[in-house]
């Protein structure tokens, strides 16, 4: 695995680098403009454009030598950043110049996830996927674990251009890794000749004939649609509730979770049964979920998040490797851009639809002469937030009859019964 943690390490580097970023963009926006909608914007600008064109990312991964792939999409995705930094040096008093370059760094992520998820399984062996896995996830939540604490330090003492400085130079060390990946490899490209639309339908027509990814795909988006609501209600919710100091510390909590569950897989691995292991972890996230809407206690909401995130990556590694060992590598680039795009597109619905039906439907029904007060909202109380607290709920329930969903479902575990009976270095 040692070309593994050269590509690791480099994307923990970088995912350090963006966190911040992130960080430091949020707020530099939000106190320019005092505007919640300009944050939120920025927020679906910097995934958007990479889930969209996610397909044609892996169809390029597929046809063109890999490696190179992610180091033009790091390297084109940094020059957003070098457009924004100069942007901010030069003056300029619009935040239209972020929006630009927020975009055009997505634009170029597309040609990264691909590429990185089909390099997995070109450098891994059949019984690292899980462990692997489990690190990815690891370096995915130390941008909301690490990055904010280091971002806000600096931010005391400096300002935004240091950040965006640091996070370019992330870029280039990310780049050096992949180079040496690229280096101790044989950069082998695909004779494919087909025209793009052809190998789209290609990849779609490979995964509906594979049922237990079919199958899989389908799921998948309903159960990021479920998380996708916990994602932007958890924070409001909470501030309903307590302070921006407390909302603080459970997002910490969530991070810790994450980190904690992923380091467990990253260690111990995942061995077998992924199909029962995928089903299990998505009925507790489910269980979890439900809990942080429960009632308005801010210790058991606290433990329930941090339960969720726990149990998150167990979910999404058994998910990764029953997809790996399902495609052959020369298919993976398309295919695994296909299927960022259909599941990724479950969170984006969320993400445009949670706000809206919190502020216009829910809350309204918790307030007072709402029409669940009397009823419902005897049990999980009434007010400010408990709106958004039966969102959950109901967000929890569904994610409890997708994991019946995945244990009833043959094709599924018809995959995982075919996964090699792995033993971990």
């Amino acid at each position: 695995m040692k070309n593994f943690y050269k590509l690791w390490l480099g994307e923990l580097i970088s995912s350090i680098g963006s966190g911040m970023t992130a960080f430091a963009l949020s707020v530099y926006v939000y106190k320019k403009t005092g505007s919640v909608s300009y944050v939120s914007l920025i927020t679906l600008l910097s995934f958007m454009p990479s889930i969209v064109l996610s397909p044609i990312g892996g169809l390029l991964a597929d046809r063109y030598d890999r490696r190179l792939l992610m180091i033009i999409g790091d390297l084109f995705s940094g020059l957003g950043l070098v457009y924004i930094l100069w942007s901010i040096q030069a003056g300029e008093k619009s935040i239209v110049p972020i929006f630009v370059g927020i975009t055009f760094s997505s634009i170029f992520t597309s040609l990264l996830e691909p590429s990185y998820r089909a390099t997995l399984t070109d450098i891994l062996e059949e019984e690292n996927y899980a462990k692997a896995s489990g690190l990815i996830q690891v370096a995915g939540s130390a941008k909301y674990l690490i990055s904010p604490v280091i971002a806000g330090m600096i931010l005391s003492v400096a300002d935004i251009r240091v950040i965006l400085l640091l996070d370019i130079l992330t870029f280039i060390t990310t780049c050096l890794m992949i180079f040496l990946v690229r280096k101790s490899m044989n950069s082998e490209t695909q004779n494919y000749k087909k025209d793009s639309f052809k190998g789209l339908l290609e990849g779609l027509f490979i995964i509906k004939e594979n049922r237990g990814v079919y199958f899989l795909v389908i799921i998948m988006f309903f159960v990021c649609f479920f998380m996708g609501f916990i994602q932007i209600l958890i924070r409001p919710m909470i501030l309903a509730l307590s302070s921006v100091k407390t909302a603080g510390i459970m997002e910490s909590l969530c991070a810790v979770g994450l980190l904690i569950g992923s380091l467990w897989i990253g260690i111990a691995g995942i061995k077998k049964n992924y199909s029962k292991i995928l089903a299990v972890a998505c009925f507790f996230c489910g269980i979890f979920m439900s809990m942080t809407g429960v009632n308005e206690n801010l210790n058991i909401i606290g433990i329930s998040t941090f339960l969720f995130f726990s149990t998150l990556p167990f979910m999404n590694s058994c998910a990764d490797v029953l997809v790996r060992v399902s495609i052959p590598n020369e298919l993976q680039g398309r295919v695994w851009g296909l299927i960022s795009l259909i599941t990724q597109m479950g969170t984006v619905v969320a993400y445009i639809i949670s706000g809206i039906m919190a502020d216009y439907v829910f809350e309204p029904m918790f307030n007072k002469n709402g029409i669940l007060v009397e009823n419902i909202g005897i049990i999980i109380g009434t007010g400010k937030g408990r709106g958004i607290g039966f969102m959950l709920i109901l967000s929890g329930i569904g994610m409890l009859i997708m994991a019946i969903v995945i244990w009833k479902n043959g094709e599924i575990r018809e995959v995982s019964e075919k996964c090699v009976d792995l033993k971990f270095k």
